[in-house]
């Protein structure tokens, strides 16, 4: 028992006198406890102790409630010790179990009759056994414990009587004072050591799980550890013998791949470093797959690796021509690069070219076909949506999960310095003010005087990308910044006449077709009338895309026939045949207006999907001389028909038009399919031609399609895409087309069908086109007024 705060007892304890036995509580105050004390001394007292007792604050022990258990300890006070300032310990004995029988005194101590309990002399079978388990388990959780001196396992291996076995081990400061009073009010030696068990295995159990966990957590360290230490012995012991280790030998084959890679001198000096710097890391180290993705990424490079070229041009020939019909021009382009390239030998810089046209036409597939014909080998790299500079370029070894770019990347999978690199949708390349422009990166690389030092961020060394041909496509030449542009050598490929088109179907698209879809030569018969009609009323485009769409449509539907039981073992298809298979036409095919028509004239236009037709509508009406321009006409367009409008006004006497009649009326006029945004100065004859037949009431002839800019005297201007809009034309059943006269030089480029079925009317001035477009006047001619 401990005397603490000037002579307090602890709570904790409570006291038995040897005459008149009596018990100590909590709530004792300290005067009492000090006269307590000094009657147990005089009179040779016993303590005895309550364990479920708890010590509280003095100031929370009168607000504070305790219960006093039935079963105590009998403690004889062995020493007194004084200390100075009033404070004191005292030193007790247990003596015997104490059951609480009556409670005789409380003030100024309680005081308490007990009845004194000593375990009986049990010597049976299951005390013995109960002994000996108890002593295994005891044995078991020692082992476990660490620094138990011996002494505590000798000692209670000499205990014989089951009832100090387990008193003497529920003294362990493993059990609470909860458990250990659970253990006192046992007075049965047997069932104290069998309730005793129940607690020494709990505690078995955690150590058992705590130790489970700790030694899996060990044997990981360990493995580690000794993986460690064995790798180093085995390090010191190959020094020590000239041999290399696995590192020095990864190290040594690293070393000879890149001899034999034929890197330049620079790069080869870099790489090596790299290599040592790999040797000198830690094998735990993260940077060593960082230093050998590097280094297979300078080894896996084609540095020396070029194809022979193909230098017959009769072969190359034959290979384009097979592949692709038509395109002479672009055929003719490599033809040259080849015979020239027979001249001059490695002289000769790779040409970077650009093919512009609408889709479905080939473009992409020119690029496979032209590695073909010349004997070098392919790759291809879409840069359609590409917002971010280091697609281009790569991104720098700084940053984790760096990348070289797609120009790289695309000439390891080409496995040499000279393939045919297409760059597919260069003009729809986007920025971003934060990840750059990879329209800037291209520049380097499309520019002969600078891509044979292309450093990409990611290798950081120089890699020559002057043999490299390089083909870009596009739909629009606009939206291609003008430095870039600048560098490619422009060829426009246009679309397919109907003629064209019926070709590409009969020799290329119809036998691919049948392949996919397992139909043998023979099984289908296709006529020339029923491919016609296909392109004439199920397609309208200018490549032969959608045509292989149908195509395939139109075999899937014969397909399905020859699989049944009873089928044919040909089933030919012709004209009247095609809608049984495909529906109702899609596309009305003829002339684009049925009629001649007051106030509505038909133009031509290119789009990103080749050539059109565009009608013009307009009307007059009575008002205060507004004009009203509608279908999404852009800024240019709109100021062709200012240009148009004003020219008429000059020239009112000319058409019998009143001086106040602008004044009078409004002008509406109105370009057909609203949902598209339209621009461009082209229309502008167009525009006049439909305002003045508004204004005099002259019909326009429906066969007659024309383009050109006008200006304020009447000047028909030159325009672009007169291939694409003649083929339109043609596809629209135009017999007439009126062209600016300054593009009478391209006249040589348009397909022959298109000069053998159409007139083509160059004209100068705005009165040559009305004197073509416009119907004579008539008796009952009268203006197109609302």
């Amino acid at each position: 028992m401990v005397i603490d705060r000037a002579g307090r007892m602890s709570p904790q304890q409570v006291l038995v006198l040897t005459e008149l036995p009596v018990m100590v509580g909590p709530d004792a105050d300290q005067d009492g406890l000090r006269e307590l004390l000094a009657d147990a001394i005089a009179e040779d007292g016993l303590i005895a102790t309550d364990g479920k007792t708890e010590w509280v604050p003095d100031e929370a022990l009168p607000h504070q409630e305790y219960e006093l258990c039935g079963v105590g300890v009998i403690a004889e006070i062995g020493q007194r010790i004084s200390r100075g300032g009033g404070h004191a310990h005292v030193i007790l004995q247990g003596v015997a179990r104490g059951l609480v029988t009556e409670l005789v005194q409380q003030e100024p101590y309680l005081v308490a009759r007990v009845v004194r309990h000593d375990d009986p002399v049990n010597t049976s079978g299951a005390a013995e056994a109960a002994m000996t388990a108890v002593m295994e388990q005891v044995e078991s959780y020692i082992s476990m414990l660490p620094n138990v001196p011996e002494e505590v396992l000798m000692m209670i291996r000499g205990v014989d009587e089951p009832g100090w076995l387990a008193d003497l081990i529920a003294f362990s400061p493993e059990f609470t004072s909860r458990q250990r009073q659970e253990l006192l009010e046992i007075l049965d030696p047997v069932q104290r050591l069998r309730g005793l068990s129940v607690m020494v295995q709990k505690r078995l159990d955690v150590l058992n799980l705590r130790q489970q966990i700790q030694t899996e957590a060990q044997a990981g360290m360990d493995k580690q550890q000794r993986e460690y230490y064995l790798r180093e012995q085995l390090r010191a012991i190959q020094k020590e013998l000239g041999e290399g280790g696995g590192e020095a030998a990864g190290a040594n084959e690293l070393r000879q791949k890149i001899a034999e890679a034929g890197m330049p001198e620079e790069t080869e000096a870099k790489a090596l470093v790299q290599v040592e710097r790999l040797e000198q890391q830690h094998p735990f180290s993260p940077e060593i797959g960082v230093i050998r993705g590097y280094l297979e990424w300078l080894i896996d490079l084609p540095w020396s690796v070029e194809t022979e070229d193909r230098l017959d041009l009769a072969e190359a020939a034959a290979v384009l021509e097979a592949d692709h019909y038509g395109l002479e021009k672009v055929k003719e382009r490599i033809l040259e690069f080849i015979a020239v390239r027979k001249l001059a030998g490695d002289r000769l810089r790779a040409p970077i070219l650009c093919f512009v046209g609408p889709p479905g036409v080939g473009k992409t597939s020119l690029g496979r076909s032209i590695a073909r014909a010349i004997g070098r080998n392919y790759a291809r790299m879409s840069l359609g949506g590409v917002r971010d500079e280091a697609e281009i370029r790569g991104h720098r070894r700084t940053y984790v999960g760096a990348m070289p770019g797609r120009v790289i990347k695309a000439l390891r999978d080409a496995k040499s310095r000279n393939p045919v690199l297409v760059l597919d949708e260069i003009d729809k390349v986007g920025s971003d003010a934060f990840r750059g422009d990879p329209s800037s990166a291209l520049l380097e690389v499309l520019d002969p005087e600078q891509n044979a030092t292309f450093s990409d961020h990611y290798l950081e060394v120089p890699f020559d990308l002057s043999k490299v041909i390089f083909i870009t496509t596009a739909n629009l030449l606009e939206p291609i910044p003008a430095a870039l542009r600048d560098r490619m050598e422009i060829i426009e490929v246009s679309g397919y006449t109907e003629v064209e088109k019926l070709a590409i179907a009969r020799q290329f698209l119809l036998p691919k077709t049948m392949e996919g879809h397992g139909l043998e030569t023979g099984q289908l018969e296709v006529t020339d009338e029923a491919l016609r009609r296909l392109i004439r009323e199920y397609t309208e485009e200018s490549g032969v895309r959608n045509l292989e769409r149908e195509i395939g449509a139109l075999c899937r539907k014969v397909a399905r026939k020859l699989a049944d039981d009873d089928a044919p073992e040909t089933i030919a298809v012709d004209a009247a045949d095609v809608s049984v298979y495909l529906g109702v036409p899609r596309y009305e095919y003829g002339l684009a207006e049925e009629l001649d028509e007051i106030g509505l004239a038909t133009g031509a236009a290119v789009t990103s999907v080749g050539g059109d037709l565009l009608a013009i509508e307009v009307l007059v009406m009575p008002g205060k001389g507004d004009l009203l321009l509608t279908g999404q006409l852009g800024d240019v367009m709109q100021e062709s028909a200012r240009a148009a409008l004003s020219y008429a006004r000059a020239h009112a006497a000319e058409y019998g038009l009143a001086a106040d009649f602008f004044g009078a009326h409004n002008i509406h006029v109105h370009v057909p399919a609203g949902a598209i945004p339209k621009d461009g100065p082209s229309a502008g004859i167009t525009m006049a031609t439909a305002l003045i037949s508004a204004l005099t009431g002259r019909k326009v002839r429906k066969d007659v399609a024309m383009t050109g800019e006008i200006t304020l005297r009447g000047k028909v201007l030159p325009i672009g895409g007169l291939r694409e809009k003649t083929v339109a034309a043609h596809r629209g059943g135009i017999k007439t087309f009126l062209l600016p006269r300054r593009n009478a030089k391209d006249l040589a480029e348009l397909p022959a069908v298109v000069k053998e079925s159409m007139e083509l009317i160059e004209v100068d001035t705005l009165d040559e086109v009305l004197a073509v477009a416009l119907l004579p006047a008539d008796a009952a001619r009268g203006l197109q007024v609302a």
